[in-house]
């Protein structure tokens, strides 16, 4: 448990201004479990975020209040920050340009960022986003990183206090029915029956490790029978995947964005991340979670997020993982032993009660209670 108590009658409570951007689902989860936790906490929690993470995560029935604020937008919705963050304790900004927009809003307001991921950049891009990452270093009070590669960024940025943070998101709720019967009919949803079925999921754009993961589809098509790839996820590079798949003949399925993840994965038989950087990879803790054998390019904080509990494979390398889906496709005893040892890796990773308790000790700090 916290070292901040409840409040007694009379006295107020400490009001955290939780700062989302548009990122990864990972973060909008953390951000919806924190709030949860610090308001059971006794907590004031105030959580500014796009419009849309409001139905996507539901902060209001964690005990939140939500304000719109999207850290994309400018001076506006720094405007609206600095009115939210008014009178506040401190400010919790979750992600680079939510981080950015609380440094430029913020004026003598302690300042928490945890970095969850970043920003896919080449060219004059890249510099830009140094420059952010140097911006948000050098303002926020307190850098956590949600991987160690992360908390070396930011001090390399110029951080005066980074560490790495514990980033839980809730362990997937119990299914009863997710039996044989269940798990057949669905994949007959998503037009499998007796062919393997791999899942990933994440944003379709670029710099996300499709091209390599297409690449790994041509090769494991040779299998009898031919697995199915589905991939789950929205974005601008839909229609540019949609075209490859379809001059290729390959057997790959774009599903969308779908709130059932981990439905798909359950009925899975691998799952695989292909991204040429992650930090804690929500994909990778539900895979691990529900024993469902992962494949994942070695890259990032996924090395030590998952430890020998999956398959990892250098970034790029569609041969590599190739090889790897394959023998976990046709070794059923390596299938086992993998995802038995994602569900005891998983196990021993931090929960949530973990992650709240440790922003409340920094939140003790720079409140200075």
């Amino acid at each position: 448990m916290s070292s901040t108590p409840v409040p007694s009658q009379g006295q107020s409570p400490l009001h955290v201004v939780q700062v989302l951007g548009s990122g990864s689902s990972g973060s909008g989860v953390h951000v919806r479990s924190l709030a949860a936790g610090l308001v059971a906490r006794g907590l004031r929690v105030t959580v500014c975020a796009p419009h849309g993470a409001e139905d996507d995560y539901g902060f209001t029935a964690a005990g939140a209040r939500f304000v719109p604020a999207d850290a994309r937008t400018g001076a506006g919705d720094a405007a609206v920050l600095r009115a939210a963050a008014a009178g506040a304790s401190l400010v919790h900004a979750h992600g680079l340009r939510s981080g950015l927009l609380a440094a430029l809003a913020l004026r003598g307001t302690p300042l928490i960022v945890t970095l969850h991921g970043r920003p896919y950049a080449e060219g004059a891009r890249s510099h830009l986003v140094r420059l952010m990452e140097r911006k948000v270093a050098r303002a926020a009070t307190v850098v956590l990183g949600a991987s160690s590669d992360l908390v070396d960024l930011a001090r390399a940025r110029g951080a005066r206090d980074a560490r790495l943070a514990p980033v839980a998101v809730p362990a997937p709720r119990p299914v009863p029915e997710r039996d044989e019967v269940w798990r057949q009919k669905f994949r007959a949803e998503l037009g499998v029956m007796e062919r393997p079925l791999i899942l990933t999921a994440g944003r379709l754009e670029e710099g996300r490790g499709h091209g390599p993961l297409l690449d790994a589809a041509l090769a494991w098509a040779t299998l009898d029978p031919a697995p199915l790839l589905v991939i789950a996820g929205e974005g601008p590079g839909r229609p540019a995947l949609q075209r490859r798949i379809d001059a290729e003949g390959l057997a790959v399925r774009l599903v969308g964005r779908r709130p059932d993840v981990p439905d798909l994965l359950a009925a899975a038989d691998v799952a695989v991340l292909s991204s040429p950087w992650e930090a804690r990879s929500l994909l990778a803790q539900e895979a691990l979670r529900l024993g469902v054998p992962l494949v994942a390019t070695a890259v990032g904080g996924v090395p030590e997020l998952v430890g020998a509990a999956a398959e990892l494979v250098p970034y790029g390398d569609p041969r590599a993982l190739a090889m790897a889906v394959h023998r976990l496709l046709t070794d059923p005893v390596w299938h086992a032993q993998l995802a038995a040892a994602g569900r005891a890796q998983a196990a021993d990773w931090p929960g949530e009660d973990d992650a709240v308790s440790h922003v409340l000790r920094i939140y003790d700090e720079l409140a200075g209670n």
